[in-house]
């Protein structure tokens, strides 16, 4: 009789520890001193809780938002997008950078700069390697124009939100009042690529081989996020508060993925880390400006009026978004602008949403950026982004407040 020979067991697998992302930390260490401030009285409580009674409706719109262009990109509609423009292109370089660049514009204006930094950017990657062609001009285009495209619609950056409400207008009628300053800041953007990264990468004869069309794996799931993405931009044009107007779009999307892939329905997908520092810097901000951050910031500003004042306003919204971060540059600077002096606060938030590109960590969405460029493996030239950056933030912010007095 034989005998069978039982092999030893194996060992376990080694397990290993996922390492916080950075920017966990970041949102963890804000929401803690956000919570100490609070708590220890150092923000008082009846300011705390305006504060989070001002940012609960930010915070619903920005979850649902982020959650609907997540589930939107896994649909495939920024896939089909992509190789559309790409396509349309017929292999024309300065053609397909007209179309990225409008792409890149309309998602930042009617998704947030924060859907085009996250999403946008790994499409273009993508569409740069399918296409064999340099990735570092389509990776520039998303995170500078998710910057400065982000002037039109309240929905397009948190900051706008913050301003809408103070100016008291309308969606409506806060694009009609930023429709210049935006184009301004498109227009210099779009030349400033061309001339500083687009023309310069061009292929030999600036043509490259168009791609095949994309099929999204599941039409039906394509067509219900891009029906829930067309209801979010309609709600916003019809005066619906937004998040309401996410929270309706969003809804259609879930059930449609309830229905058709439920399994990608997921908790990760709420952007807690985000929420948590958007939080935390709401709270830190204020708690600041109560001890010495309003007298240096209304010492920057300054009480000059008309286009010195404007300017002025516009430059320290710059300035220290680079320095800091954009949202609480203009918080700080919001906080010492009278009421009623809405040039002023819009040239502030021009600053703020066109300036912020110097410095990595001058907006949440460059930072997002930088680590979606990174997980692609891609490596933009750091010291031309920073010079090129630095010229658009400075003449960028200028054209657009410039065009902000033309129509004030």
């Amino acid at each position: 009789m034989k005998l069978a020979v039982v092999a030893p067991p194996a060992p376990p697998a080694p397990t290993t520890r996922r390492r916080p992302h950075p920017l966990d930390l970041v949102a963890v260490v804000l929401a803690v001193v956000g919570a100490a401030c609070a708590l220890s009285g150092l923000l008082p409580r009846a300011e705390t809780t305006a504060t989070l009674h001002r940012i609960l409706p930010l915070l619903l719109f920005l979850g649902t938002v982020i959650v609907l262009a997540e589930l939107t990109a896994v649909a495939g509609v920024f896939d089909v997008l992509a190789s559309r423009l790409a396509i349309a292109s017929r292999g024309k370089w300065a053609l397909l950078f007209l179309l990225c660049g409008g792409l890149a514009t309309l998602t930042t204006l009617l998704l947030n700069l924060d859907t085009t930094a996250v999403l946008l950017t790994p499409v273009l990657l993508a569409l740069a390697r399918n296409l064999r062609i340099p990735a570092a001009p389509l990776a520039v285009t998303t995170v500078w124009l998710a910057n400065t495209a982000s002037l039109l619609l309240p929905v397009s950056n948190l900051t706008n939100l913050l301003a809408a409400d103070r100016v008291g207008l309308a969606p409506l009628a806060y694009a009609a009042r930023m429709a210049l300053p935006q184009l301004a800041a498109v227009a210099v953007t779009m030349a400033l690529l061309w001339f500083g990264w687009w023309r310069r990468e061009r292929p030999a004869g600036g043509r490259f081989v168009p791609p095949t069309r994309h099929v999204p794996a599941d039409p039906v799931l394509h067509r219900t996020a891009l029906a829930g993405c067309l209801i979010f931009v309609a709600g916003i044009l019809a005066g619906v508060e937004i998040e309401i107007a996410s929270t309706v779009g969003l809804a259609l999307v879930l059930v449609g993925f309830l229905v058709r892939s439920p399994a990608t329905l997921r908790p990760g997908l709420v952007p807690v880390r985000l929420l948590f520092f958007v939080t935390g810097l709401f709270l830190v901000v204020q708690t600041l400006g109560r001890h010495g951050l309003d007298d240096l910031v209304g010492t920057l500003v300054g009480a000059d009026g008309g286009a010195l004042g404007a300017l002025r306003a516009g430059g320290t919204g710059a300035l220290l978004a680079n320095a800091v971060n954009n949202l609480p540059a203009y918080l700080a600077g919001e906080s010492v602008l009278p009421t009623g002096d809405h040039t002023r606060l819009l040239a502030l938030l021009i600053g703020t949403n066109v300036g912020p590109l110097a410095a990595p960590w001058a907006s949440l969405a460059t930072l997002l950026w930088f680590e979606r460029c990174r997980a692609a493996g891609v490596a933009v030239p750091l010291t031309r982004f920073v010079l090129t950056s630095t010229l658009l933030a400075g003449t960028g912010t200028l054209g657009a407040v410039g065009a902000l007095l033309l129509v004030s």
